[in-house]
């Protein structure tokens, strides 16, 4: 996905923090601008509370209905499904924003 126009492109993202033991699921359609809030904590909430800053894994959509739909239900499954997922694309788990 490297060299992709991120610039108003609806996706799903999944950050971890760096001991890999929390998992947040979001949706935007500016994620290298959204991945960079994470990082810099702009708003206070769960991601600044619990250091959750390492892009791990996301999923471009040709609009925010599927995207939103791809969230929900990301978020309804079994923590063990969603490693899965991560290291289908990241097998390292890589902090995947400089690649943006």
């Amino acid at each position: 996905m490297v060299g992709t126009n991120f610039e108003k492109q609806p996706c799903v993202y999944i950050l971890t923090s760096r001991n890999r033991k929390v998992l947040y699921i979001g949706v935007t359609s500016q994620l290298k601008q959204r991945v960079w809030q994470h990082k810099h904590k702009v708003s206070a909430g769960f991601t600044a509370k619990y250091n959750v800053c390492d892009l791990v894994y996301y999923e471009l959509f040709g609009s925010m209905k599927e995207a939103i739909e791809r969230e929900k239900q990301l978020k309804r499954w079994r923590r063990s499904w969603k490693d899965e997922l991560i290291v289908s694309m990241n097998p390292r788990w890589d902090d995947l924003y400089e690649s943006l």
